[in-house]
């Protein structure tokens, strides 16, 4: 495990712009690892980091105003720097990948820009321990797509992209039904 269970997961924090959470992780830092983690929606981000720097992090959160802070159930401090260990094992089973040229735009959490195919191996290492941007992804993807398709039960990702972009309308497919409901829409629209 790139940390021990235990020692390491996440918080959410609701009503703290990006700024406000950068300097929270900052000042909690004192007390432990810290890192904005999931940059999911305006005023919607989630942190990861070791133990102690999470509940210095949501205490100090609550006194700069946050409207919620709280731990998450999560098994470790994803998309942190105490991943990159894990991003470093999964490296060497990347290495006997033969990529080929994507036949579509794949973009990552990273970098909010179509990945080229050198890129691929190195993004899918970064998004490991880098933040997810999915406030900058959106837009970005914005410009590729006409709509988006969750995949999986819920409704987390369409719920988000409305706080973010409400002109990209997103399909849901959390059953068979929706799939097939969703795949009816994109072959409309081509």
């Amino acid at each position: 495990a790139a940390v021990p269970a235990g020692q390491g997961g996440m918080a959410a924090v609701l009503g703290l712009n990006d700024e406000q959470i950068v300097g929270v992780c900052e000042a909690a830092s004192q007390a432990g690892i810290v890192e904005p983690a999931n940059f999911n929606a305006p005023g919607q981000i989630v942190i990861a980091g070791e133990q102690a720097g999470i509940e210095k992090a949501i205490e100090l959160a609550k006194e700069a105003g946050a409207k919620r802070a709280l731990p998450l159930a999560v098994s470790g401090p994803f998309h942190s720097s105490l991943m990159k260990a894990a991003a470093d094992t999964f490296a060497a089973d990347l290495e006997g990948i033969q990529w080929r040229a994507p036949k579509f735009p794949v973009y990552h959490n990273v970098g909010n820009a179509p990945a080229t195919l050198e890129e691929i191996p190195q993004r899918l290492l970064q998004q490991l321990y880098s933040p997810v941007n999915w406030t900058g992804a959106v837009p970005a993807v914005r410009h590729h797509a006409e709509l988006a398709v969750e995949f999986g039960p819920g409704k987390v990702i369409a719920g988000l992209n409305k706080r973010i972009d409400k002109s990209l309308p997103v399909a849901g497919t959390g059953d068979l039904a929706g799939l097939e409901a969703s795949m009816a829409k994109i072959q409309g629209a081509q």
